[in-house]
Formats: C-alpha cells, structure tokens, sequence
C-alpha cells in the first residue's frame, strides 16, 4: 500500500481509535472527537471516515456480539494497525516542522 496524507477529520478518528483501544466504536468514536473539537460531529461522518482509513489499511474493523439493551444489534469495533501508527507518527512529525519554522 502507498503511504498517503490524512485529511484533519481523518486524522481525529484515527487518534480517536488509537486513544480507545478496545473500546473504540462508532458512538464512543463520535463523542471523543466532538468532545475534544468542542464541536458537533455527525455519525455518519464518522463512519464514512472509518471506512475511509479502513480500505487505507489503517484500522480493521470486527463484530461484537448482539445485545439485547442494544435491539439485538451489533457494535461495530475499530482497532488501528501498524500503518495507521506509522501515518499518525508521520503527521504528528510534521506538525512539529512547521511549529519550528514558527520559533524560528
């Protein structure tokens, strides 16, 4: 896979997901990243954003089990791999260039 660039929403799901570990699903997803954006975040685009990084091989995804306080319906978990560390890493390197050029 071809290394790519993380849009900045990309960027919040995908810190999301590493910071939640096995807890990291849609909703819970969702409220970290309005809660740390102090701004109001869609499910949809969360979801459209996890399946994004997903097919970029940077989460994988699995089924939880049906629960009845849930309407018998499955969560739906994220997990982030090596090359979702590895582009977060690059970002974060980045960042810190151009806050450099800012002291400098």
């Amino acid at each position: 896979m071809t290394e790519g660039n993380l849009g900045q929403f990309e960027e919040l799901v995908l810190r999301a997901v590493f910071a939640l570990h096995d807890e990291a699903y849609g909703a819970k997803i969702r409220k970290t990243v309005a809660d740390a954006t102090d701004r109001e975040v869609s499910i949809g685009a969360v979801y459209a954003t996890l399946d994004r990084l997903e097919r970029k091989g940077y989460i994988t995804s699995w089924q939880g089990e049906a629960t009845a306080k849930r309407g018998n319906r499955v969560k739906r978990y994220f997990r982030i791999e090596g090359s979702g560390e590895k582009v977060l890493k690059r970002a974060e390197g980045a960042r810190k260039k151009i806050m450099q050029l800012a002291i400098a």
